[in-house]
């Protein structure tokens, strides 16, 4: 594995009142690293992009102590994420956390598309951003990784609107995290995809945005045929990569996807 730059037993996350540990969701390796620093940070709550909150509602101390069970009572099977025994050492890490899910349901993602973030995410829209417009540059770097992250096979008018779930799916990890915070005081770990995860305009800047007095981290993890993620982040790691034979097959045959997006 190559740190840049190095990281020390995550001292660099002391102090700090939310850390975003960053994934690609197939890598194991970035999920053993993520229960690693879990373990280290102590968090008093843990943020999950991959669950609702009504999956995180269900969450006992009992349940945490007994994987099967603990798969079973949130349908991992169902939701689409890879599978749950790469996640499990995450949920192990932080027994005696909080539980928060920040997912956005498959039926609020389609609200998003015929009525809008603003109307979709609620009266605080605005703290997050939500109502304002992107910058010319970044929407279009934004839809030109929606545009890779769906093997250019998504028809260009619906670029705009997966930009617009992803800024959903990114305001609704910050606040989930902000409340987080606010419930326990901290520190809150958030555990999402790298491209939610970057400072520059994921949930971390939205987060700031919203909350400005919140100190917080970033964390991304990349794969040695791709490099380091783009975004920002305070530390990166590179691990090796994963087989994952044709990654657009699943856009030819029609299998549906986990997320959407460049996370």
């Amino acid at each position: 594995m190559v740190a840049l730059p190095v990281l020390a037993d995550g001292d660099l996350f002391a102090g700090r009142d939310v850390v975003f540990l960053g994934e690609q969701h197939d890598n194991a390796e970035h999920h053993a690293r993520q229960a690693q620093l879990v373990k280290q940070i102590a968090p008093k709550a843990l943020v999950f992009e991959m669950l609702t909150n009504t999956q995180a509602a269900r969450i006992t101390p009992e349940l945490v102590a007994d994987e099967t069970a603990l798969e079973a009572a949130l349908d991992w099977n169902a939701s689409g994420w890879p599978d749950f025994a790469m996640y499990y050492p995450i949920f192990a890490a932080g027994p005696e956390a909080v539980w928060y899910g920040a997912g956005l349901p498959r039926d609020a993602a389609q609200q998003v598309m015929s009525e809008g973030a603003t109307v979709v995410f609620g009266p605080e829209a605005p703290d997050y951003g939500l109502d304002q417009e992107l910058t010319a540059d970044q929407q279009g770097a934004r839809e030109a990784l929606q545009k890779t992250a769906h093997c250019d096979m998504m028809p260009e008018e619906m670029l705009p609107v997966m930009v617009e779930i992803q800024r959903v799916r990114d305001a609704m990890l910050a606040s989930a995290a902000a409340q987080a915070l606010e419930d326990t005081g901290g520190p809150v770990v958030v555990i999402t995809g790298n491209g939610h995860a970057r400072r520059d305009w994921g949930a971390p800047a939205l987060l700031a945005l919203a909350h400005p007095g919140i100190s917080l981290a970033t964390f991304g993890q990349g794969e040695e045929s791709f490099g380091a993620p783009d975004g920002g982040f305070d530390v990166i790691e590179v691990t090796g990569d994963v087989d994952r034979g044709d990654p657009c097959a699943a856009f030819q045959d029609g299998r549906p996807q986990t997320d959407g997006g460049d996370d």
